[in-house]
């Protein structure tokens, strides 16, 4: 495999050119209150669940635990930032969540290039966050990525 780092362009990511199936990119991110207030407030979701520690800890999940939603849009900070990067186009993304985050756990999102369909220059990943080597959501993804030329 070629050395991936080296046709990475900072304004524009990867062209479709550079990608090889196989391909990965993660990051790690600690949820904290402070992150599960401000995606509350852009999102509108303020599921108790989410919210307010006394209900959650009569619930399922004995305390309170982060939007399913926030950890998943840390595998679009990945797109958007590291693989392909600045200038890819999300188009799909199926989810499963698998376990629930909590406060002060530390979320790695990770994704892995597929399938690459160059007549549509469309890039086909898996993703998954995980906390602790525990998959918490899974799913897979479709980016369209700029051409070269």
């Amino acid at each position: 495999m070629t050395d991936v780092n080296r046709n990475f362009d900072e304004f524009y990511g990867y062209h479709f050119e550079d990608l090889e199936v196989g391909m990965s990119a993660a990051l790690a991110r600690t949820i904290t209150d402070a992150d599960i207030l401000m995606f509350a407030g852009v999102s509108g979701d303020t599921n108790p669940m989410h919210m307010n520690q006394e209900l959650a800890e009569a619930s399922m999940f004995e305390g309170r635990i982060a939007h399913g939603m926030l950890s998943a849009s840390y595998l679009s900070t990945v797109f958007g930032t590291r693989l392909p990067g600045p200038g890819s186009i999300y188009l799909s993304q199926s989810l499963r969540f698998k376990a629930p985050v909590r406060p002060g756990d530390t979320v790695i999102a990770r994704v892995t290039l597929t399938a690459l369909n160059p007549e549509r220059r469309r890039a086909s990943f898996d993703t998954v966050c995980t906390v602790g080597g525990r998959v918490v959501l899974e799913g897979q993804a479709e980016l369209m990525v700029p051409a070269r030329t």
